[in-house]
């Protein structure tokens, strides 16, 4: 039987990236998302769309969906990057950003716990930008916080899950050429998808709760 995976915001960038890589590697695909695109269409077997993440109604949807479906790689991907400054604070971003980065990972995951065997493994997607020790250059305040309260519950899963021998890791794609940064990144999602990849198949359950680059580099809190 193949492995499956689980990618939120599989739809495009990193989430599309990582869906081609593992479909690619013989996995078999479940693309989670609000509108399914055809690209996700040609390496998907499953797509589950019009889920918002952040609405209770959609993850019931979500689970009933995948009722019965051992999930070998739960990726939480779906993502949102807004900017703030001193001064000029909107609260009702700040609130959405961390709907988004923070707590809907969490809600998936806890909703998605039947479907989460010993040996599953999950994968937060975050952000350098969460880091408290790295910020050196302020702003962004949604969305470094939202990202540094995914790091935190990241570590309190991998607490949690050690016992049933689930592995959690947060993850850092890299400043990567996606429409969240207008394309300016470094990198391309596909080699963000490989080191991503690469991270996962280190994560172990000796390592489980690490914050990881996805070059491999072990991040500050």
């Amino acid at each position: 039987m193949k492995p499956t995976v689980v990618i939120t915001g599989a739809n495009r960038g990193v989430g599309l990236a990582l869906a081609g890589h593992y479909f690619d590697a013989g996995w078999q695909v479940i693309g989670v998302c609000r509108q399914s695109s055809e690209e996700l269409d040609r390496v998907a077997d499953q797509v589950i769309e019009n889920i918002d993440v952040t609405q209770p109604d959609d993850i019931v949807r979500l689970v009933t969906a995948l009722d019965g479906q051992a999930i070998t790689l739960l990726i939480n991907n779906a993502g949102m990057l807004r900017d703030e400054s001193l001064g000029n604070i909107d609260f009702d971003s700040i609130r959405e950003q961390m709907e988004i980065n923070a707590y809907a990972p969490l809600r998936v995951v806890e909703a998605l716990l039947p479907n989460l065997a010993e040996g599953s493994k999950i994968a937060n997607i975050t952000s350098r930008m969460g880091s408290i020790a790295d910020n050196d250059s302020g702003g962004r305040y949604g969305y470094r916080a939202s990202k540094a309260a995914l790091n935190a519950f990241g570590k309190s899963l991998a607490v949690d899950l050690k016992p049933k021998g689930i592995a959690v890791a947060q993850l850092h794609p890299g400043y990567v050429q996606t429409r969240m940064v207008n394309f300016g990144g470094l990198i391309s999602p596909q080699e963000a998808a490989l080191g991503i990849a690469a991270r996962i198949e280190a994560l172990t359950l000796d390592n489980s709760g690490g914050f990881w680059h996805s070059n491999g580099e072990l991040l500050s809190w």
